[in-house]
C-alpha cells in the first residue's frame, strides 16, 4: 500500500503482478474443488516461481544484449526477494546434506536422483536447489 501512495511504480507494478498470480492460484484451487484460501506454502511457492521467472528472463535479456530489459527484471527480482525467507548458507547446507547422507548409509553415484529427492524433500524452501545439487554432486563422487 505504501508503494502505491508513494507512487513507486517499480514496486507497485511488481506487487500487482504478484497479486494477480496469487489470485490466479486461488481460482485454480477453486476450480479443482479445493478451498480457494491460499496457505503460506502456496504463497511462498508462487513467489519462488515468480523469482525464478525474473532470474531466467534477466539472463536471457543479458544474453540478447538487452541490458535495459535485464535491469527491469532485476529490479522486480529484488522487490520479490524481500518476501522470501532467507535461505540457508552454504555451510548449513553442507551440514544438512552430511547429516542426511549419514542417515542413508553408503550411497552410490548412480542413485543421485533418489538421493536428491530425499535431500530436497528435507531442504525444500530452505536452501537454493542449485547449491544443493552442486554440493550433493561433490559429496557423492
Amino acid at each position: 500500500m505504501e508503494a502505491y501512495k508513494a507512487r513507486n511504480t517499480e514496486v507497485s507494478d511488481t506487487l500487482r503482478l504478484l497479486s494477480s498470480a496469487l489470485q490466479n492460484r486461488a481460482i485454480e484451487k477453486k476450480g479443482k474443488g479445493e478451498s480457494e484460501v491460499l496457505t503460506d506454502e502456496d504463497v511462498l511457492e508462487i513467489i519462488r516461481r515468480e523469482v525464478k521467472r525474473r532470474k531466467d528472463a534477466a539472463l536471457l535479456y543479458t544474453q540478447g544484449a538487452r541490458a535495459d530489459l535485464a535491469a527491469q527484471e532485476e529490479k522486480e527480482l529484488k522487490v520479490l526477494e524481500v518476501y522470501l525467507p532467507t535461505l540457508m548458507s552454504e555451510e548449513e547446507v553442507v551440514k544438512s546434506i552430511d547429516a542426511i547422507l549419514a542417515g542413508m548409509g553408503p550411497v552410490d553415484a548412480k542413485e543421485f536422483g533418489k538421493i536428491m529427492g530425499v535431500v530436497m524433500k528435507e531442504l525444500k524452501g530452505k536452501a537454493d536447489a542449485t547449491l544443493v545439487t552442486k554440493i550433493l554432486k561433490e559429496k557423492i563422487q
